[in-house]
């Protein structure tokens, strides 16, 4: 992985008594404009709020819970300490679980990418797996915890690299009893139809190449932007750092993999599981927020906004 390209994560992939130590590396990145909300008056950011929707009125961050909903308007109080005790645990590792054929999943549930980098010397076992993926055609599925959060992921070959991809879990994605679809098959088509859509498939046809299609909203937009800046009418936004964990250590690929078929399950040199939130996690802010913006960007000098 190119040096420029920070590291997000670092665990190990596992698999039966293999341990590859590994990074996550973000795949996809978010290009759509984001928008700010000022105060027309003075060009200050304009912050959060946190109100109380029956009366109205601001509250403090001490007098907020956290509650689930179980009827309509009836809740269930759930504590910090008991968020905590049930908070996923993390040994930094993405542990496979199973392979299928690479086929068999639909891309209803794949959700966010990242790439898989080898780290601490273990590009050949890295090699190994990523080759063994694709001579049998499979991807394997495996757990994964990022940010206090479990994940089902899918591990995919694609050229000289591994990606994991997060996927859905299966109570996530709806099924199609609601929608009023036709039944499959051509029972409905004609002969004509069908030769005339096929023909208009094959005119359109072509390669893929995401430089092909743009996004026309966020580059007529960004292009208002350029003429601004050049009038001076700029922010500035500092994105705090993420701190990364600790790598987990390699181990002999050839003995484990030994071991791996005459059944071993555990890999060893795991690190010790831990809560993945290290500490207890900030309570979400349970009532209604006004406008938004971004807290961390510079208070410009007051100016007139242009026409």
């Amino acid at each position: 992985m190119a040096t420029g390209s920070r590291t997000l994560w670092k665990g190990a992939i596992t698999f039966g008594l293999v341990h590859i130590p590994v990074g996550l590396h973000t795949a996809a990145t978010e290009q759509g404009v984001d928008f700010d909300w000022l105060d027309k008056r003075s060009m200050d950011p304009v912050g959060y709020k946190r109100i109380n929707k029956r009366t109205g009125k601001e509250i403090t961050k001490e007098n907020i819970v956290k509650g689930v909903q179980y009827e309509d308007g009836k809740y269930v109080i759930i504590s910090p300490d008991e968020i905590e005790a049930v908070f996923p645990k993390t040994t930094q590792t993405i542990e496979i679980e199973r392979f299928i054929d690479a086929g068999q999943m639909p891309f209803i549930f794949l959700e966010r990418p990242y790439y898989v980098a080898p780290i601490n010397k273990s590009e050949k076992v890295y090699a190994l797996l990523r080759e063994a993926l694709v001579d049998t055609g499979k991807i394997a599925l495996a757990k994964v915890v990022i940010a206090t959060k479990q994940h089902l992921a899918a591990l995919v070959p694609s050229g000289p690299a591994l990606v994991l991809n997060l996927l859905r879990w299966g109570d996530e994605v709806k099924t199609l009893d609601a929608l009023d679809l036709p039944a499959a098959g051509r029972k409905s088509i004609t002969p004509a139809e069908m030769k005339m859509a096929k023909q208009l498939v094959a005119e359109m046809s072509g390669d893929w190449d995401p430089e092909d299609f743009k996004d026309e909203f966020r580059h007529q937009v960004m292009k208002l932007v350029d003429k601004k800046v050049k009038a001076g009418k700029t922010e500035t936004v500092i994105q705090p750092e993420e701190e990364v964990p600790e790598a987990a250590n390699v181990l002999d690929l050839t003995a484990l993999l030994q071991r791996s078929l005459k059944g071993g399950r555990k890999p060893a040199g795991k690190a010790p599981a831990t809560t993945a939130a290290g500490k207890k996690a900030p309570a979400k802010k349970a009532a209604t927020k006004t406008a938004a913006t971004k807290t961390t960007a510079k208070r410009p000098a007051p100016q007139k906004k242009a026409a």
